[in-house]
């Protein structure tokens, strides 16, 4: 073979490598074969699951933990449409994954040839960018690009469909072939006018509160979002997904809020005449009623995706960015407000005060 000819499945694997990638999930099948050979001399390790649907899910959980892609490698059809629960998964909660599914060879494509799937059309829903493979010359620029929008913005899920003939196939890459993704863009600008007005709304308030979720974790604004807490002196409640974006033994947290959380962070949201959210988009398990959310409140909704501003309730304010970036001006100009008598109310003293509105939370309950 002469040395500048690769197959599609080499042109796969070395994508990968180059991306640093320490690990691809899957199962074997027919029409991912040579995909899984080229796997044979690469330092990257191959995890062998037991079900399609698990190579997802780890995927997912070493993404989670990691903040990079998770990779997952399977064969045409059923092991194809088996990834669906742990792509889904992985989109709605916004984790960074790049799926390698085998495909029929193209003369095939179209007539039920067997475990054929369209798998591109399938999964389309629920990720952020599906393609298929029709060219192996196409194979690096499109592995650049699925890790690129899988692990940018707002990440997610990406699925490659490569037919089993073009992953065999030999041909001589372009090292130079460039990324090519009109119509996508990740907000690189904060709008600074909007961030001061808020700021001085947040200064005005008597009864302010920020909402803490996911973005904030992806983002890396932890340390940011905590210093601009305790600048300003409000509490803060956080999501699910947000849960670790803020230290939880910290004076100034009130847990998790909605249907599972804790009640002094309820009854903070309840009483609150300004709430913040910053890389959460307002869920249903924490909105209940979207009519009575917070109600006579100003509400702050702080995303990096353009798609979420008013999506599930309608907000004050809308500000376009990474967390990271909107936290670090919001804290170069936001001033402590009058919170004394609310950072008491909502139970933000410790945990002893915490407890003690717990506990009349309980109190009225059982009357």
């Amino acid at each position: 073979m002469p040395q500048n000819r690769i197959t599609g499945a080499q042109a796969i694997i070395n994508a990968c490598e180059q991306h640093g990638v320490e690990y691809i999930y899957g199962y074997p099948g027919g029409n991912c074969i040579p995909i899984f050979d080229a796997l044979y001399d690469s330092p990257i390790k191959l995890i062998l699951s037991r079900h399609e649907q698990g190579a997802t899910h780890m995927a997912d959980g070493y993404a989670r933990a990691s903040g990079k892609a998770g990779v997952v490698l399977v064969t045409s059809g059923p092991g194809a449409t088996n990834t669906i629960t742990g792509i889904l998964t992985a989109h709605m909660d916004s984790i960074p994954m790049v799926v390698i599914t085998g495909q029929t060879v193209t003369h095939s494509l179209g007539l039920d040839a067997f475990q054929e799937a369209d798998v591109s059309g399938i999964s389309f829903p629920v990720v952020k960018h599906s393609y298929m493979i029709k060219n192996p010359a196409e194979i690096p620029g499109v592995m650049r690009e699925a890790f690129y929008l899988a692990e940018s913005g707002r990440p997610g899920p990406v699925l490659i469909d490569v037919p089993k003939d073009l992953s065999g196939a030999l041909f001589t890459p372009d090292k130079d072939t460039a990324m090519n993704l009109p119509g996508y863009s990740v907000p690189d600008t904060i709008d600074k006018q909007v961030i001061e007005k808020v700021a001085e709304k947040l200064r005005q308030a008597k009864r302010p509160l920020l909402l803490v979720g996911q973005g904030v974790v992806i983002s890396g604004a932890d340390e940011t979002v905590r210093k601009f807490a305790e600048k300003v002196q409000v509490p803060v409640v956080t999501t699910m997904l947000g849960k670790g974006a803020f230290p939880e033994t910290h004076d100034l947290a009130l847990g998790m809020l909605g249907m599972h959380g804790t009640a002094y962070a309820n009854k903070a949201v309840e009483a609150c005449d300004f709430i913040m959210s910053i890389g959460s988009r307002f869920d249903d398990r924490i909105l209940g009623d979207p009519d009575l959310f917070c109600d006579g409140a100003i509400k702050v909704h702080i995303d990096i995706d353009p798609a979420e501003e008013n999506k599930s309730i309608t907000v004050d304010h809308f500000i376009l960015g990474d967390a990271q970036d909107v936290m670090e001006y919001f804290s170069k100009i936001a001033a402590k407000g009058d919170t004394a008598a609310w950072l008491v109310r909502s139970g933000s003293g410790g945990r002893s005060s915490r407890l003690s509105m717990e506990r009349r939370t309980d109190s009225r309950h059982s009357t």
